[in-house]
């Protein structure tokens, strides 16, 4: 079967390479000049089963208006009258309830800890290297009703088998001594010893040097305009080089993937909402972290890369803006002194933003669409890396029409 994947990301990257793995003929188009160039280059580096969970929660509303008070705060909006984001808007608190938080949890949940799996496989199998490691994940709670609200979270952890350590002071800075110096700062921690932390971009890079090798081509530089249906079905993609047909298609645009779909009748409650990172080198391995540390009051993760520091967080909606705002890299440095601050070597940092690709349930859209030939892959929102292997191997099962190995309820676009 011949294949078109729209987006080299690690999404599109991943679901190219187990296509490829069964035998089909795959094609990755993209705007940019190689893999891994836009949300997949810089974002935080963790791979977090065990933190997947939908923004949608119980009280998010009173929390989003604490969060916008904040010197540093991690929400940040812009006026806008985009229908689009007020409808978007609507479906969101309309997810932010006991009964809907614990189902779109487990959903994600679900693909989450079956990537995980996928991805450990796939580096047993191919020895890609993308400065791994597998040291679990630390929350971090600065504050003791932070603690409290923890304890409630965990109720879900336990029903799906997810391994998980509820961490006093000491405990923390057991798994973290980095810590040490700052241990009054810390009210505790939750540790998912499961999770894991990587470099996106090495990681897609990589795997897409593998695609390559068992056939996979990429066309980088093309810019896609949009997909032709004729009668039940689409029959090409139509680019800035000529028009390119397979027998099925697979969008996987990340935040641009709403764009291409509505032209078709297709509505895909999918907006950008925008994050940012530093990269910083490391200059004292013993004040630097050993993995991934979440700072909870302030929504950012501070992770581990090998000789770097890669600081992620904040959640703008700001559109398709790209701009680099000066305030959310203060917050991101703020964090990173705070609890590192002779760890790294300061005034090195490379400062970026991309676009993270949400849900107002917070689970990704993965599967087949009415239309017929067209699929997508898009909506992970912060998990996209979290959930990229194993997204990739459930649609090159549900494109073969093969039944994937983990149940896929409520992960298709007919939900909306």
């Amino acid at each position: 079967m011949r294949v078109i994947i729209l987006g080299s990301g690690v999404i599109g990257v991943s679901t190219a390479y187990h296509l490829a793995q069964l035998g089909h003929e795959v094609t990755v188009v993209d705007r940019q000049t190689g893999p891994a160039l836009e949300t997949s280059y810089g974002n935080a580096g963790e791979i977090s089963p065990g933190c997947s969970a939908p923004w949608a929660a119980p009280g998010i509303a009173l929390k989003a208006i604490k969060w916008l008070c904040m010197k540093h705060r991690p929400l940040v909006v812009r006026p806008s009258l985009n229908p689009d984001l007020w409808r978007w808007t609507a479906q969101f608190l309309a997810n932010a309830n006991s009964h809907r938080y614990h189902q779109n949890k487990s959903r994600m949940l679900r693909l989450a800890e079956y990537s995980r799996d996928v991805l450990k496989q796939l580096r047993a199998d191919t020895g890609v290297s993308y400065d791994e490691r597998s040291r679990g994940t630390i929350q971090l709670f600065r504050k003791q009703q932070q603690v409290d609200a923890a304890l409630a979270d965990t109720q879900i952890l336990e029903s799906f088998g997810v391994p998980y350590e509820l961490l006093d002071r000491d405990g923390c800075i057991k798994y973290e001594p980095g810590l040490a110096s700052v241990r009054d700062k810390i009210s505790g921690g939750l540790r998912l010893p499961g999770d894991e932390t990587g470099d996106c971009f090495k990681f897609t890079q990589a795997l897409a040097a593998l695609a390559e090798e068992i056939g996979v081509v990429f066309k980088q530089g093309v810019v896609i305009r949009g997909l032709e249906k004729n009668g039940d079905a689409i029959v090409s993609v139509q680019t800035d080089q000529g028009p390119l047909q397979a027998d099925a298609y697979i969008v996987a645009l990340g935040s641009y993937t709403p764009l291409l779909l509505k032209p078709l009748g297709l509505r895909a409650p999918i907006i950008p909402v925008k994050g940012y990172s530093i990269t910083l080198p490391v200059k004292n391995p013993e004040r630097a972290p050993e993995s991934t540390l979440l700072d909870e009051t302030y929504k950012v993760a501070v992770t581990r890369l090998g000789d770097r520091i890669r600081v992620g967080g904040t959640a703008e909606l700001a559109g398709y803006d790209l701009r680099l705002h000066q305030a959310r890299k203060n917050t991101l440095e703020f964090v990173a002194d705070d609890l590192f601050g002779t760890g790294y070597a300061n005034g090195e940092a490379e400062f970026w933003t991309g676009l993270r690709p949400m849900t107002p349930d917070g689970t990704p859209i993965v599967g087949a669409t009415p239309i017929n030939k067209l699929y997508v892959a898009s909506g992970h929102g912060t998990l996209g890396w979290t959930m990229a292997a194993g997204t990739g191997r459930v649609m090159a099962d549900i494109v073969s029409g093969r039944k994937p190995e983990i149940d896929t309820e409520g992960l298709g676009i007919d939900r909306y």
